[in-house]
């Protein structure tokens, strides 16, 4: 049975003990709780809250687990870490609850010098390299609440370290089963100058949990000089969760990050997603999907931040609604002063399924340069009835008229993905949803 300790400094005391952790890592852990208790609980009188209510999250009923919860790998769905590359993933993490559960990682890319392991074995065996990157570069303990939470109380996840001029042999596979009510795995990719690799990170849940459950995540993604990265996020964590992430990506000088989002379950995501492009030629493609059902709230706040002249962002995120469900997308593309010539884009478009459905959709720029080119889009629409009788003046039943349509509508975003077993593993999950 898991010890359970409440919210406290404590508890930030015991969990680092128990895990045996060296001091730098203490040192965060209490920071970041002073942080957590100074600040409130975010309300819809805060403008990156305005839209998303977490007045029913009982915040307090939750705490820290300092033993995990006993679940065994042959607990976990036999699909979770599976293959989704056409190369076969040269190594493979899966964790339940934040505890280590199954580990493979091929002699090729250990003789690379490639690093994946659990973030608790990386912070061990190579604290100085993590003590580098932990929440300094891209994730900050005092962006928020929920993110001085999380470096308070951080538990699993994942640690990827490609060298310089390594091109990692094969794809890269984790996954979070999380069972316990309460997670705060970290995942922390560092790609060093011309070093290349594929990461596949999947977070999922039973479908349907009992009471509230959390998921407190940080995504850290550090591409080096002239490295570059295909990273794709794959969330379907059941109907009782309550998720708040923070996930930023820096790119270097040449440096490309290919970032691929999918949300599928949850009872309310609040996810901050910022790309960082910090020096000339830096690239990022940020590629998201997500479908809504019951009373399922998503809000995704992007931010595309060119900190350099000739850097180039391009956003496209699209869902689809279904009953009472309800989206938000906040978006902002920012340009300092100096960051010339750049190129920005970013769209999200939306498709309504039931009138009961709302989608939000909130684009922005904040342009302190006067040699750029930015552009923004954002569409809220319903399902075209001449098209669903097109096809089913063509002996099309109704229902797989409709599954076309919303296929026809993925399929810009979905075309960005490069990995086949991803996009069928996302439109898969799509059509059990339309029902």
């Amino acid at each position: 049975m898991a010890e359970l300790l409440p919210f406290s400094r404590d508890a930030v005391l015991k969990l680092s003990a128990s895990l045996a952790e060296p001091e730098w890592m203490l040192a965060l852990r209490l920071r970041a709780w002073e942080i957590y208790a100074s600040l409130p609980v975010p309300t819809t009188q805060d403008e990156a809250w305005r839209r998303t209510d977490i007045r029913r999250f009982k915040l307090d009923s939750f705490g820290v687990s300092l033993n995990g919860n006993g679940v065994s790998a042959t607990d976990i769905p036999a699909h979770l870490g599976a293959q989704l590359t056409e190369e076969a993933a040269g190594g493979v993490l899966v964790e339940a609850d934040g505890v280590l559960k199954t580990y493979e990682l091929s002699d090729e890319l250990r003789a690379q010098g490639v690093i994946f392991c659990d973030m608790h074995t990386a912070v061990r065996d190579h604290g100085d390299l993590v003590r580098r990157y932990f929440m300094t570069q891209a994730v900050r303990i005092d962006e928020g609440k929920f993110a001085a939470l999380h470096g308070a109380f951080w538990r699993g996840g994942v640690f990827l370290y490609v060298p310089r001029n390594v091109t990692a042999a094969a794809p890269l596979h984790s996954a979070l089963w999380a069972t316990s009510g309460r997670t705060f795995t970290h995942t922390l990719v560092v790609l060093d100058t011309n070093s290349e690799a594929t990461f596949i990170d999947e977070y999922a849940s039973p479908a349907r949990g009992e009471g509230q459950a959390l998921h407190n995540g940080a995504i850290e993604l550090i591409v080096g000089d002239g490295a570059s990265l295909h990273y794709a996020s794959l969330q379907d964590f059941g109907s009782n969760v309550w998720q708040f992430n923070h996930e930023c990506g820096r790119v270097g000088r040449d440096g490309k990050l290919d970032w691929i989002t999918s949300v599928m379950g949850t009872r309310l995501t609040k996810a901050f997603q910022t790309a960082e492009l910090d020096a000339p030629g830096g690239w990022a493609r940020m590629s998201g999907i997500f479908f809504t059902n019951g009373r399922q709230h998503v809000d995704l706040d992007t931010q595309q931040n060119h900190n350099a002249a000739d850097t180039t962002s391009d956003l496209l995120y699209k869902g689809a609604l279904k009953d009472n469900s309800r989206s938000v997308w906040q978006g902002m593309i920012k340009a300092l002063p100096d960051s010339q010539r750049i190129d920005g884009f970013q769209a999200n478009r939306n498709l309504m399924l039931d009138k009961t459905a709302r989608a939000d959709s909130i684009p922005g720029l904040e342009i302190q340069a006067d040699d750029v080119r930015c552009t923004h889009a954002s569409t809220v629409g319903k399902l075209d009835e001449e098209e669903i009788f097109y096809l089913m003046s063509r002996g099309i039943p109704r229902m797989e008229a409709i599954r076309m349509v919303i296929q026809g509508f993925f399929d810009p975003v979905m075309q960005r993905i490069p990995f086949e077993g991803v996009r069928t593993r996302i439109f898969d999950r799509i059509l059990e949803k339309v029902g």
